[in-house]
């Protein structure tokens, strides 16, 4: 990096830092500072939500994603509209009626304390490991590509982070992530413009999604319902619609940004513009990576992207092995450059014919790079076991690093710590509101001044954040970071989201059934999930249907073998 680079880097993040803690101080209750003082309009509402969600993550996996696998994952986020919908029709009434702080107090007024206390556990639990990985997907790939010090990265993301979010509490959350947002966009849009601008002059944007398609990479729907294939139309609108609406409905992190609102209008048109932003925004980060795809097809990859990968493999028995595969790439690519080149002239030469099969030519080469990528990969993991060897997280930072001007190098690194931080601020702002609300203040039977409440939160959101920078210092890197987060979700946010719709819909159910159900159900979800069941997207499914399906049997068992006025006292 150089001097300019590292001008805009620091500028930018100190920027956002310094103009939250001045935007929001003075926040002396907790209406103001768990819920902003309701003052937000519409578009902070939205923006808020998106950049929660739109972690660090977001840009450095979905791009790989989109780099190896294509346009697919964005099936994803089908069900995301679904429960938008339904989020502003059931939840957002009944949470703005009864003033709540936490969505977890609706849960003691239908059922009872230990079951409202369940729930804000079960979110504690997910959403501090959360933060912990939010905080450390950047700063791995940072200090490996950059080679800075992970566990300082780890700290200094962090800290920073924690100043201005116990600083303000949510509305500066809320108002930081207006400017990481702009950031995020702006730095998005001049990458996918410099892609293009890096293309041959003979390579048009059309001719580049013409290659793309014959590479496989932009099969965007999937019919199937075959529970070995991960992302399908099927499981994004309905294993999706129950994350979203888990997510979305039920996890603090998302519901204190909603509940900031101005008035029950602003939080609907913030979700719906949430709803319809969404998908197109995705989408557009997944052809970023394709595009970059297009770009390796003219330029020279590594055989990994990840350096420390590479490094390993270099200083181990395996070297020679690793080199050799490394020089068939090359020839590789050398043909992929000539079949691209020759494919933009004109399409209808893309076409082989070896043993009487037939196909593309790009698709061909495509094939072999990924088989020379597993070999690589399988050699790297022989080499070293401490070290990560697949590479889908680091092939945008690659690519920023080794093909982007001075200074622009400097804003997308923003980008990338902006979207860390701003997600990270909504986890631990919810993660504090939550255990002060829910568990300090519900458990401490004297009554204590609002400056009391706020004062404890700040202290419980300093907490969480340290427990959050601990969990980065010891994470260890997974098979694609955008994966974890949502698995980590996928195995809570069932249950949560099961306890929710029985308080909602079925009023039959009392609170022992429910509160047995859900230990049990998340027993079972756990179970499901290291026994590798079903993919994790379909344990949101599963698990709300099992909490509703168990509790209810509770509750009719325990009717029968009742007495009437046993029950009518209950």
């Amino acid at each position: 990096m150089e001097l300019i680079d590292w001008i805009v880097l620091s500028a930018t993040l100190i920027f956002i830092v310094l103009y939250g803690v001045y935007k929001t101080q003075g926040s002396k209750n907790v209406e103001d500072y768990i819920r902003g003082g309701n003052t937000s309009k519409w578009w902070t509402v939205g923006l808020s939500v998106m950049a929660t969600q739109a972690s660090a993550i977001t840009f450095l996996s979905t791009t790989g994603q989109g780099f190896y696998s294509g346009m697919g994952f964005v099936q994803f986020y089908f069900g995301l509209p679904i429960a938008m919908v339904i989020i502003c029709l059931v939840f957002i009434p009944i949470y703005h009626r009864l003033k709540v702080f936490t969505a977890y107090e609706y849960l003691e007024s239908r059922f009872d304390l230990k079951t409202r206390s369940l729930a804000a556990i079960l979110f504690l639990i997910q959403r501090s490991l959360a933060a912990g990985i939010t905080i450390y997907a950047p700063a791995i790939i940072l200090s490996a590509v950059l080679g800075w010090d992970l566990t300082l990265l780890n700290i200094v993301i962090g800290i920073v982070v924690i100043i201005y979010t116990v600083s303000g509490g949510t509305k500066a959350v809320s108002v930081t992530q207006k400017q990481q947002m702009a950031v995020i966009f702006i730095g998005m849009f001049i990458a996918f413009y410099l892609i293009l601008q890096y293309l041959p002059d003979e390579v048009s944007f059309t001719d580049a999604l013409s290659i793309a398609g014959a590479g496989e990479k932009m099969e965007l729907l999937d019919f199937s319902f075959d529970f070995n294939n991960r992302y399908t139309v099927w499981s994004g609108l309905i294993g999706g619609t129950f994350l979203m609406l888990s997510y979305f409905g039920t996890d603090q992190s998302q519901v204190q940004r909603y509940l900031s609102g101005k008035n029950i209008r602003e939080m609907r048109l913030g979700l719906i513009f949430n709803g319809l932003l969404k998908i197109p925004m995705q989408f557009f980060i997944l052809l970023v990576g394709v595009m970059v795809f297009v770009f390796y097809q003219f330029n020279a990859t590594p055989l990994n992207f990840n350096p420390m990968a590479t490094e390993a493999v270099y200083n181990s028995t395996y070297a020679e092995d690793y080199k050799a595969i490394e020089r068939q790439l090359k020839l590789n690519q050398k043909y992929q450059k000539g079949a691209a080149f020759n494919y933009a002239k004109n399409p209808t030469n893309d076409v082989f014919e070896e043993a009487g099969v037939t196909g593309s030519y790009i698709a061909k080469y495509a094939k072999e790079d990924k088989e020379l990528r597993a070999k690589g990969k399988e050699l790297i993991k022989k080499a070293s076991a401490s070290v990560e060897s697949n590479d889908k997280d680091y092939v945008f930072i690659h690519f920023i690093l080794n093909n982007l001007p001075k200074g622009l190098i400097g804003l997308l690194l923003a980008v990338i710590l902006s979207a860390a931080m701003s997600s990270t601020a909504s986890e631990l702002n919810a993660l504090g509101a939550t255990t002060a609300i829910d568990l300090y203040k519900r458990n401490v039977r004297e009554e204590k001044e609002d400056s009391h409440y706020v004062n404890a939160t700040k202290g419980f959101t300093l907490l969480w954040g340290i427990l959050a920078i601990i969990v980065a210092c010891t994470a260890s890197l997974f098979e694609n970071l955008i994966q974890l987060v949502n698995i980590i979700g996928s195995i809570f946010y069932g249950n949560i989201l099961g306890i929710f719709l029985l308080a909602f819909f079925i009023k039959y159910v009392r609170s022992n059934a429910v509160f047995i159900a859900a230990l049990i159900t998340q027993v079972i979800v756990l179970i499901g999930y290291f026994g590798d069941w079903m993919p994790y997207l379909w344990l949101n499914l599963f698990g709300c249907v099992l909490v509703m399906g168990i509790a209810i049997i509770i509750e009719t068992l325990f009717r029968s073998s009742t007495p009437s006025s046993t029950i009518e006292n209950a």
